[in-house]
């Protein structure tokens, strides 16, 4: 509901917070309406129509801990993106998470070194996300995940990544099945081409990288701010840029499973490319 003003998208984004809300018995049908007719004009504040109407503002929840302001910010953010998996995204997306679980937290070397440059690409056109993270980033649980065999997924990305989990099995915010978190890579890195059951969505939130999606095909160069769905099994490759590569990734089922690398000829030509 606090989208910008004449943020363009801002209009839906708050008239699905409002349909949530109403869903929940917080808000009436009256003040559901003022918000739909508001959707289609970014520029149009509900709040002073519903004034002028007397009709009561929305209470809106206090995100008060600096993971409930991420998962309120990346939330927002995810909502506005149009992909083929939107609806799947959204489905895994409450408005209110449930209760936060206070996780361990341990340093990591990427983490360390790459994240503080990725916000501040990040902070110049999403400030508040960016605020977001930096925040919590000390409360998050990053890994870097070591499952895949060393010689298939290459030791530049084995050592020069980490992801961590927000709302997910054993995260913060508890969901089954469903996972949505935090990927960071260290520019220059080659992600090998690999496939895995859950379907996915990348959102970067720096760019730009290179993608492909299929082994022997050509490398695609995408800025930041476009979405990237995986649906199930879809081969996909990462080639991370000269900045470092930020994003939010959901996986909405079987989140389990495992991925695999899939043999190609070319990763040292690819480790080569120059992107950005």
């Amino acid at each position: 509901l606090k989208a910008p003003i004449g943020q363009p998208g801002s209009g839906r984004v708050r008239y699905g917070a409002a349909m949530e809300l109403w869903r929940a018995g917080k808000i009436s049908a009256e003040v559901l309406e003022v918000y739909r007719v508001a959707s289609a004009h970014d520029g149009r504040d509900p709040r002073a129509v519903l004034k002028e109407r007397g009709l009561p503002l929305p209470e809106v929840m206090t995100m008060e801990s600096p993971m409930q302001r991420l998962y309120a910010a990346a939330r927002e953010y995810l909502l506005s993106l149009d992909h083929p998996g939107a609806e799947e995204v959204r489905a895994g997306l409450p408005l209110d998470p449930g209760p936060e679980a206070v996780l361990p937290s341990q340093g990591n070397a990427v983490v360390a070194r790459w994240l503080g440059p990725a916000l501040e690409i990040v902070a110049k056109d999403q400030p508040a996300l960016s605020r977001a993270i930096a925040d919590a980033t000390g409360q998050l649980e990053w890994v870097t995940y070591d499952a895949y065999p060393l010689a298939e997924i290459g030791e530049g990305f084995a050592r020069n990544h980490a992801f961590a989990s927000m709302r997910g099995e054993g995260a913060a915010f508890q969901a089954r099945d469903f996972d949505l978190g935090l990927f960071l890579i260290a520019p220059g890195t080659l992600y090998r081409d690999h496939a895995h059951p859950a379907p996915e969505l990348y959102a970067p939130l720096t760019g730009p990288h290179g993608w492909r999606f299929g082994v022997g095909r050509p490398l695609i160069v995408k800025p930041a701010h476009v979405p990237v769905w995986n649906p199930p099994l879809q081969p996909h490759l990462t080639r991370v840029g000269a900045v470092p590569f930020l994003c939010l990734f959901v996986w909405t089922k079987d989140v389990n499973e495992v991925a695999r690398v899939l043999p190609a000829d070319d990763w040292a030509m690819l480790e080569e490319a120059k992107i950005g």
